[in-house]
């Protein structure tokens, strides 16, 4: 184990792992196909469309954890046969987490850097679930046991960080302090490099301290994203553990940093039509995940020897941050997660070209020796060199010039400098333990009230994000909204949340809940107006998307598995109150690519939501709906054929109508988050003029939009009979559209074919482009 750590240190180079996980419910329910296998430390991607098309890459990890498995009576996943290919978490540490240790020990800043798309596991590997501990824990737990068992003249500190970057914006997750509408500064320093300005570092000295600061963190993650409610997939989080460590022997002085970077999701984005939208889509999704491509890019051709003028570190926050970790002073290693599944083929290719380049990067690792240390080092120097003089002074019977006054003077400056440094480090650390003691007394409480109180507990798109925000109903009524200026008021915060959204009473044992006129309340995938009595682990969404589970009283809560009620649950839960699930739809169907479109209709239900409740709430006069839109209406036997999502826009004025992509909607999306924030959360905008309609993301320019399809048979033409047709325009949901009187004319004495078509409007004019209705 050691002996893998030391060889990890002797080289500079980007070190890559690949993971591979197993199926989850939603590629099982798919019939998914697995599309990937490794030999040794060889990965090869299988295209789904075309077999005889592969990829092959070679990296310096490679875990399989698709399959081989089976949970022992510890809850720990473990290979099913000793000596299995089956890589559990303590695999992937050995590998990984050992390397990383070994060199914050002797003194390397080290990096961990977690890479693939939404739900490939990278938040598995780095914090683990129950009793499987991931790479995080388990680094911290490893450190504490080295430093307890220490035998040399060491003293070891260690200190604690952990923060978010969503939107550009950093969250120091262990301060309440942090949470402004602008965050915290990312400041540059010759000596330091990039750095978060007032970022808290909380001293600790044992890994059950971190876990409570993790969770700490956790729940501040989840509360600060609640407003737009941007889950995980849309954000960063970084922890950095501090090593400090002092050889009072040898008079030295080491420091470390180990940066461990959970990484947003990075879902692939297809091209979504129009050239303003291809530009909007690289600069607006994931401008930091596509900033750090960049860099990796620069950084790998700088490897290969090609010349590069400029790497983009400052594009952004991320990037600044991870300067040291991709080309500059540390050790780092990236992980990149992949799912298996045919259906994610796309993602998991770009994830693998995406662990190829960055495996060129070479950094620059030197021991590090903290700038407060070094400071406090050269003032003692200097003092030894004034008393050394002054002794000489002495000896010469010199002691009352001038020069000798001097080096006194000099004596106290540099004692009280030396003073102040230390009692100002010491007086930050005191101020930093004492804030988070009195933060996880809060934690502590709420783990006395689980044991007494029904509660309602968040529902996140990220498992580790769900479960962490809990509101407590205890007897009486209380009021829950935005509004927490009230003794008896739960606050919560979404879109589509009002002052008082809705009342919960807790009488005789029986707890229920009364939406206030107005407000949004579904329970069980039905909207409610009235008093509904609530029974243990019923579904609440309340405002747009803000999703809860109940939790009744003790006494009612069985020995069952809560997981199964999972974001996807909540989702498919409304979807089928509207009448979309899978066996109605396609009853005697099993083709993947149906189950995923139905996936990505209720993936995308909780967005079109949003987008309705931000253009209400911004008077924008636009409404979104889903639909399930047929590629080819169907063949010449009226069998339907392949299916995509697509949202109809709508002018609620002018019934103007637009069709958008599913890529074209996410990219909108969050373009109109940006508005919102700036105009409503922010409290900017008020007197800002609206935005034109060519720039307004709810709108869209003019642009051809396609009705719906109609067949005309052409066998006439072959034996030259001219023919006189009337067919049906049919719309994507079967709907007529339109009537389309078509007159085809063979030949011409010229030899040239002669058409002419004449269209009978019936809903849509087919002359108007943006397709406006009659």
């Amino acid at each position: 184990m050691r002996a893998r750590g030391i060889e990890m240190a002797s080289k500079d180079c980007v070190k890559v792992a690949v993971r591979v996980r197993p199926f989850n419910k939603r590629e099982r329910d798919a019939g998914s196909r697995c599309v990937i296998s490794m030999t040794s430390n060889n990965i090869t991607i299988q295209d789904p469309r075309n077999q005889q098309n592969s990829r092959t890459f070679t990296f310096d990890y490679a875990y399989w954890s698709h399959s081989g498995f089976s949970r022992n009576k510890d809850g720990l996943f473990v290979p099913e046969e000793a000596g299995g290919r089956y890589a559990d978490q303590a695999n992937v540490f050995h590998g990984l987490g050992q390397g990383i240790l070994d060199n914050a020990l002797h003194g390397y800043n080290a990096t961990l850097l977690a890479y693939g798309q939404t739900g490939s596991g990278k938040s598995y590997s780095m914090v683990g679930n129950g009793p499987n501990k991931g790479l995080i824990p388990t680094l911290c737990e490893r450190l504490f046991q080295f430093i307890r068992n220490s035998q040399d003249s060491r003293q070891c500190q260690v200190f604690f960080s952990m923060l978010e970057i969503y939107n550009e914006l950093v969250i120091d997750l262990l301060s309440k302090a942090s949470r402004s509408a602008g965050g915290l500064r990312v400041r540059e320093d010759q000596q330091r490099g990039f750095y978060v300005e007032g970022l808290r570092r909380v001293p600790c000295d044992s890994a059950v301290q971190v876990e409570q600061l993790m969770e700490q963190g956790t729940r501040t993650r989840t509360t600060a994203a609640t407003h737009m409610n941007a889950n995980s997939s849309r954000s960063h989080m970084l922890i950095i553990v501090q090593l400090k460590q002092i050889f009072s022997k040898e008079c030295i002085t080491k420091q470390s940093n180990i940066n461990l970077v959970d990484l947003a999701g990075s879902e692939r984005q297809r091209s979504s039509g129009s050239e303003a939208d291809r530009l909007k889509e690289g600069t607006a999704i994931n401008l930091s995940l596509t900033t750090l491509g960049n860099v990796i890019s620069a950084l790998a051709d700088m490897a290969l020897g090609k010349k590069v003028v400029h790497i983009p570190y400052r594009d952004s926050v991320l990037t600044k941050l991870l300067q040291s970790a991709l080309g500059g002073n540390s050790r780092t290693v990236m992980i990149a997660t992949l799912s298996p599944a045919d259906i994610c083929y796309e993602e998991s290719l770009s994830t693998l070209r995406y662990a190829e380049r960055a495996k060129r990067i070479q950094n620059r690792a030197v021991v590090n020796e903290s700038p407060t240390e070094r400071l406090v080092k050269e003032l003692k120097a200097e003092n030894a060199k004034l008393l050394l003089r002054l002794s000489r002074l002495g000896q010469e019977g010199r002691r009352a010039d001038d020069e000798t006054k001097e080096l006194r003077r000099l004596l106290t400056h540099n004692e009280l400098q030396i003073r102040a440094i230390q009692t100002l480090w010491e007086q930050h650390l005191q101020e930093a333990l004492k804030d988070w003691e009195m933060q996880y007394a809060t934690i502590t409480q709420e783990r006395r009230m689980m044991q007494m109180y029904p509660y309602i507990m968040n529902v996140n798109e990220d498992a580790q994000l769900s479960g962490v925000v809990k509101h407590f109903i205890q007897e009486g009524e209380w009021d829950i909204g935005l509004a927490d200026n009230s003794p008896r008021a739960l606050s919560i915060r979404g879109l589509g949340i009002q002052e008082k959204h809705a009342v919960f009473s807790n009488h005789q044992r029986r707890v229920s809940i009364t939406p206030v006129s107005g407000s949004k309340v579904i329970v069980n995938g039905t909207s409610v107006s009235k008093n509904t009595e609530l029974q243990h682990l019923d579904r609440l969404v309340l405002g747009s998307n803000s999703t809860y589970l109940y939790i009744g009283f003790p006494s009612e809560r069985p020995g069952e598995d809560w997981s199964r009620y999972d974001y996807d649950y909540f989702q498919s839960e409304l979807a089928a109150a509207e009448g979309i699930h899978i066996q109605s739809l396609w009853p005697n169907q099993t083709d993947p690519s149906l189950l995923a479109v139905f996936y990505d209709y209720i993936k995308l239900m909780p967005m079109v939501t949003e987008a309705n409740q931000m253009s209400k709430e911004l008077k924008k006069g636009v409404e979104f709906k889903l639909e399930i839109k047929n590629l080819a209406m169907s063949d010449s036997k009226g069998h339907d054929l392949e299916k995509e999502i697509a949202v109809r826009v709508t002018s609620v004025e002018s019934k103007q109508v637009w069709m958008w992509s599913k890529a074209k909607f996410v990219n909108r999306k969050f373009l109109m988050e940006e508005v919102y924030q700036q105009e409503v959360v922010g409290g900017e905008g008020a007197d800002r003029a609206p935005l034109p309609r060519d720039r307004d993301p709810f709108w869209d320019p003019l642009e051809p939009l396609h009705l719906g399809s109609a067949h005309l048979w052409l066998q006439s033409l072959a034996f030259r009979i001219p023919l006189e047709e009337q067919v049906e325009v049919v719309g994507p949901e079967g709907t007529e559209e339109a009537i389309l009187q078509a007159q085809l004319v063979p030949c011409s004495p010229t030899g040239l074919w002669v058409t002419f078509l004449h269209s009978t409007v019936n809903k849509i004019d087919l002359h108007l482009r943006g397709g406006d209705k009659d």
